[in-house]
Formats: structure tokens, C-alpha cells, sequence
């Protein structure tokens, strides 16, 4: 038992079974929101200072050691979805 277990993970994150696809769904933001009083939010990829200030932070990430197939790590992907 891990804190994962506390928040909505079944198990850590690092041993989820499904592929990583940078960041949470709908459904897993709003489980997590409820379970936690959160208030997580979608990613901005229009525009505005959440964005700015995403890339911003994002863009000092080192490369992840064991990249997926396409050789992306999931920070690149996150970094696409936000269009940075």
C-alpha cells in the first residue's frame, strides 16, 4: 500500500496497465477531484497563462531514460497535447 492507494490509484502509477498517454482522462480527473476536493483541470492547449506557465516549467524536464516505441517519453507527450 502505497499513497497512491490513498488518493484513487489502484497501485502506483508506475505499474499502470494501461499505456502512458500523458496525463488523466475526464473520468480520472473527475474521480480524483471528488475523492480529494481537487480541483484538477483539463489541459489548456488554446492559449492563456496556465499554458505559458506549463511550457514554461515543462520545458527544463530531462529525457526519461526508457522512451516508448515512438521514442517519446511522457513528458513529450504531455508537451504536444499542451501544443508548447
Amino acid at each position: 500500500m502505497g499513497i497512491y492507494n490513498d488518493i484513487m490509484f489502484p497501485t502506483s502509477p508506475l505499474n499502470r496497465e494501461k499505456p502512458h498517454t500523458a496525463g488523466m482522462s475526464a473520468a480520472e480527473r473527475a474521480a480524483y477531484n471528488k475523492k480529494t476536493g481537487g480541483n484538477l483541470k483539463a489541459p489548456q492547449p488554446e492559449g492563456g497563462s496556465r499554458k505559458e506557465s506549463y511550457c514554461a516549467r515543462s520545458a527544463g524536464i530531462k529525457k526519461c531514460k526508457d522512451p516508448d516505441k515512438n521514442g517519446d517519453c511522457p513528458n513529450d507527450i504531455a508537451r504536444r497535447n499542451w501544443k508548447c
